[in-house]
Formats: C-alpha cells, structure tokens, sequence
C-alpha cells in the first residue's frame, strides 16, 4: 500500500536561520532534504556543467570545475541569468527530491530551501513553513559564514529573492529566530 508523504518546506531568505531551524526536525526523526546541499552536486555532473557552459559561457576554473564565486556573481547580478539558471536547476533538484522522499520511512519529510516562491514550488508541499529574522541580524550571521562576501553583495542577493516580509505573509507558520538562536520562537498563522 502507498501512503501519500506529508511534505512541508522550510524557506526563508539568505540569514534566517532555515538550517538551524531544520537540524531541530532532524533531531525530532523528521527527514530534511537540503535543496542547496543536492543543487551544489548538480555542479559535479557532467551533463550539468556542459549546460551550464553552452549557456552562460566560460564558468570554469582552469581545472575544469565551474567556478561558484562567478556563477553567483553573474546571476545575481542579472534577474533573466538568475532565472536561466533556476529554470535549469529546479526540475532537477525537485525529482531529487521526489526520489529521497520515497526512500525515506518518515510519512513527514522536509526540504529546506530558499526559493519556495520565487521558484514557484509551493504545489509540491502540503505546508510551508518560514524562517525570519531582522534583517542586520541576517547580514551578520551572513558575514561570518561567508566573509568573502561584502553587505552590498548581501544585500544584492538579498533583492534577487522575495521580499521576506511577503514570504512571511504567505506561510503556514513563521518561525522567528533572535539574536541567539536559542531566542527562536515560532509564531503561528
């Protein structure tokens, strides 16, 4: 007998606190699929990177592995490559994730993605749930994960995605995460 998964998405903007949030599912037996962990493999396979070189041109590193730093400089410095490159990266990282799901015995299962609204995915889950937090917040704990990276990088990433005010509005629950991540205190819709 089948039984339908119960699949929920865990989303929010750059900084919010969605892995955090999601090793606390893990720790309750909920499964998390991490959207940008599976995508980032995608970058290894061979039928991928030559896509991505037919379309975006020379994106490789001398030792023929794509170059992440000018992948995600280029898209998210232009909205029409940002949505090339999701259109060419969704359907892939949704079958991944139809897949796992199946192997997982949970009913419930999670995956943990940034872009729920922006990639239009919301008809594959039964409940979205949001992560947030203030956004100077946000663009600290970005710093210290990714130092290379300046406030208006941030901050331009930032504007490639949903408002996260709009992302709040739309989700089945908010999960605000504080100052320290113990602080976090789910708010219900």
């Amino acid at each position: 007998m089948c039984v339908k998964k119960y699949k929920i998405a865990l989303t929010g903007g750059i900084g919010t606190g969605k892995t955090y949030l999601s090793r606390h599912f893990v720790e309750m037996g909920i499964p998390v699929f991490y959207a940008d962990v599976e995508a980032k493999k995608l970058y290894q396979d061979a039928d991928f990177v030559a896509d991505l070189v037919r379309t975006f041109g020379d994106v490789l590193l001398p030792d023929g592995t794509v170059d992440l730093r000018k992948m995600g400089a280029m898209v998210f410095a232009d909205e029409e490559k940002l949505q090339i490159l999701n259109k060419m990266i969704h359907p892939r990282v949704m079958q991944m994730f139809e897949e796992w799901s199946m192997r997982q015995s949970s009913q419930t299962v999670i995956m943990e993605t940034a872009i729920v609204y922006e990639g239009n995915l919301t008809g594959f889950f039964d409940k979205i749930i949001v992560a947030d937090a203030p956004l100077e917040l946000r663009i600290r704990r970005i710093l210290q994960r990714d130092p290379h990276l300046t406030r208006e990088d941030i901050l331009q990433r930032m504007s490639r995605q949903m408002p996260q005010e709009e992302k709040c509005a739309r989700a089945d629950l908010v999960v605000c995460t504080g100052e320290t991540y113990q602080e976090a205190l789910a708010i219900g819709r």
